[in-house]
């Protein structure tokens, strides 16, 4: 560990630098690939000057999304920076504009989401920089030990050393890197490899990553390598943390959701005896074990566990947040095949702590807009055997993708079907949802397609952006009372087509704005580190002055439409496509706001959930003999719906979580 050894790295580190610096008396410029699933999508050029100035740029291409920022940075004689300097576009196409600099002591800093003031001597962690940053931060850090270094506007960073390895390349060439974790910027520590000159290599995986040029190959190695610690981390986690009763456990004289028929039942006592529900009854008349543990329910509310119907496993981290946050089971929307067998491995075993995993097998066609993950098909049989590889795996659905070519649809659903798996989608561009239902596809996923729907002339291309900024522009325009926008409904509805919101995913690309609190986050601020709250104030899509109300109506047409659908029977399902857990709360918050009842919230989270999926005989509701998948929550989320986001325990199979306990875990404190 670097805070034990802080010594000999230190001593290792000036020695490596003075040789080097000896070497050289020009600037050194380094170039890395960023790779999106093992395709080049960007690239960053980092140039150190032998007088302390550092200069950057980074871009890269996801879909037609994706920033390209100029950085520059000026440093004093210990290494911290005196300015910085950011400017160019991020992830959504915003404007970046982005300073720093110490002037008489102080510290000034200011951006498009924050402005603040300071004493000098903290490192300035920018909002929107290029990896080089880490170098100068972990240049710092070497020589720190134990105190780690101060940030602005406020935290601390520390640094860890995890391991060591030597990599080659194709032709003989080998580096020697080590990995290192910086802590204080996030839920977890971010971990990056650096070269024995204390320069950046690689920040390796499998959607995403960037590798010095040349060194492309040695992705895999150092991910799996990651990995492997990432999960020795978690397993010591679900050792501490997971709770294995040793006899049967009754929560008495609580409140109970009744999850089939969306109704509250008080004064209720649940026994669990193993993995399974053995009791449920009128807490007067049911018969608890003598030697049970008891739970006092008195003023809290138990509900069957939580669906998120639409994540992307990442990996340990979202494990505990989803069931830090009651969420029981997941269904993943789009995946590496071998990560997503990695993770559900772990969870199922208790080697870490997770969700129950349904898979979606994502299916797309080549191009310049293509998924950042799944099975690409240019052909028929090339998008039947994406099908087939599927369902041989067992999963439960495909997901066609935007850029998946509409020739290939009818052939793909049949085969779907046939092998016993629905079928969802993106809507590939080129057809429109109501052409897609009509093929055949059981659901679509997200409201901006739904809308799109009515604005093939207006947005005629999805694969890109336009799939957003076209339902920015012009989703307010709708006449949602129209008799095509009724048709529409009713054609869902003939077809019991579900339809996948995730209103928490659009909430902030549409209506946050920089310099101002993000909507989804302004529940959970106080609850996250202080360096994560920074990301609150960035704002969403890039909007003008002109657009700005047409965006805000846009979104406001979306949650009409929501509840247009749920009025006309149309299955909506909880999802979020965003942070793991907590999100699932605000999408039940956003359902809410639509004007559906909190009883039919919940029930979309988990009785809705479990039929969709085929378990309800297993799952998504409290019945003795069913999976004691189950979350105690203070309040009474039926009649205030932000009541779900104050677990205080989980039970999966049996097992039992302290939701402060993980919460704790990941640097998240606990709703009250």
């Amino acid at each position: 560990m670097i805070r034990s050894g802080c010594v000999l790295l230190i001593a290792t580190w000036i020695a490596v630098s003075q040789a080097h610096a000896q070497q050289t008396d020009v600037p050194e410029t380094l170039r890395y690939t960023v790779m999106s699933n093992n395709t080049k999508s960007g690239a960053e050029v980092d140039t150190f000057h032998v007088d302390g100035q550092v200069d950057s740029t980074f871009e890269f291409n996801d879909r037609g999304r994706g920033p390209k920022v100029t950085a520059h940075w000026a440093l004093n004689a210990s290494g911290m920076p005196v300015s910085v300097d950011v400017t160019g576009v991020d992830y959504l196409k915003a404007p970046v504009d982005e300073h720093f600099s110490v002037t008489s002591g102080k510290a000034h800093w200011k951006s498009t989401s924050e402005e603040g003031e300071a004493p000098e001597g903290r490192f300035y962690s920018g909002i929107q920089t290029p990896q080089a940053e880490q170098t100068l931060l972990i240049r710092l850090l070497s020589r720190s030990g134990a105190a780690g270094v101060p940030l602005y506007p406020s935290g601390v960073a520390h640094l860890d050393k995890m391991q060591e390895t030597t990599v080659h390349k194709a032709d003989g060439a080998a580096m020697h890197v080590t990995e290192y974790a910086i802590s204080g910027f996030s839920l977890e520590p971010s971990t990056i490899w650096m070269d024995d000159h204390l320069q950046f290599f690689a920040e390796p995986g499998p959607w995403f990553a960037i590798l010095r040029e040349g060194w492309e190959t040695t992705n895999d190695q150092l991910y799996q390598l990651q990995a492997k610690a990432d999960q020795e981390r978690y397993q010591r986690l679900a050792q501490q943390l997971t709770q294995h009763p040793e006899h049967p456990v009754a929560i008495e004289h609580v409140r109970l959701f009744d999850a089939e028929h969306a109704a509250m039942l008080e004064d209720q006592t649940v026994v669990i005896a193993g993995d399974r529900i053995s009791t449920v009854g009128a807490a007067d008349k049911a018969k608890v074990p003598a030697d049970a543990d008891r739970i006092d329910g008195r003023g809290k509310t138990l509900l069957p566990g939580l669906f998120d119907m639409h994540v992307h496993v990442a990996g340990g981290l979202d494990g505990i947040l989803h069931i830090a946050s009651g969420v029981t089971s997941v269904r993943d929307m789009g995946n590496s095949i071998e990560t997503l067998a990695q993770m559900d491995e772990q969870w199922r075993n208790g080697t870490g702590i997770g969700p129950r995993i349904s898979k979606a097998g994502l299916i797309d066609s080549p191009g310049p807009y293509q998924a950042p993950t799944g099975i690409f098909a240019a052909t028929q049989a090339e998008a039947n055997a994406a099908v087939n590889r599927y369902a041989d795996l067992g999963y439960v659905q495909t997901k066609l993708y935007s850029s998946f070519d509409p020739k290939l649809v009818p052939e793909a659903i049949w085969l779907s079907h046939a092998r016993g798996m629905r079928v969802s989608g993106h809507v590939p561009s080129g057809m429109t949802a109501r052409q897609f239902v009509e093929e055949g596809a059981d659901e679509i996923q997200h409201i901006n397609f739904i809308m799109l729907n009515f604005l093939t002339d207006k947005v005629p291309d999805t694969r890109s952006t336009q799939r957003f900024i076209g339902a920015g522009e012009y989703a307010n325009g709708i006449d949602l009372q129209s008799q095509e926008v009724k048709d529409f409904i009713a054609l869902l509805v003939r077809h019991h087509t579900t339809v996948d919101v995730t209103l928490a995913t659009f909430e902030d690309m549409f209506t946050a704005r920089p310099g101002h609190l993000a909507p989804t986050y302004a529940p959970i601020l106080d609850r996250l580190p202080p360096q994560v709250q920074r990301g609150a104030y960035t704002g969403g899509l890039p909007v003008t002055a002109a657009n700005d109300e047409k965006y805000q109506k846009s979104w406001v047409a979306m949650l009409q439409m929501t509840r247009q659908l749920y009025d006309a029977g149309v299955p909506i399902l909880a999802g979020t496509d965003d942070l793991a857990g907590v999100m699932l709360h605000r999408e039940l918050e956003l359902e809410v706001q639509t004007g559906i009842p909190p009883l039919k919230a919940l029930r979309n989270a988990t009785w809705v959930a479990a039929t969709v999926l085929r378990k309800q005989q297993e799952l998504g509701s409290i019945e003795a003999g069913k999976i004691a998948d189950l979350v105690l929550v203070e309040g009474d989320p039926g009649k205030n719906i932000s009541d779900v986001r104050r677990c205080r325990l989980v039970f999966k199979g049996g097992l039992i979580y302290d939701s402060a306990k993980l919460y704790a875990a990941i640097a998240i404190s606990p709703a009250k």
